[in-house]
């Protein structure tokens, strides 16, 4: 159970999380903002595991999307409601 937190405490002060949100306050439309969170996910998975598939654990990969996705939403949320304001 603490792994799995700690995996996902991790993603969300990591790239997912951060850059996800960075990159969903950039545009907006809801699906774009998600789908660029996700893609961070998978990059920052691919890079800590170097590059190698076999390295790549399916829980990590899985949280590190889901967080991506999240951050990328919230990004985009922000940035309509900033604009609406």
């Amino acid at each position: 159970m603490l792994e799995i937190l700690g995996t996902i405490g991790g993603n969300i002060l990591s790239l997912p999380g951060i850059l996800g949100l960075a990159l969903g306050m950039m545009t907006r439309r809801l699906w774009l903002g998600a789908l660029m969170g996700g893609l961070v996910g998978v990059v920052e998975t691919l890079v800590f595991s170097g590059w190698r598939f076999d390295q790549i654990e399916t829980m990590e990969l899985v949280i590190a999307i889901i967080v991506g996705v999240i951050a990328g939403s919230l990004g985009c949320a922000i940035r309509l409601k900033g604009a609406s304001a």
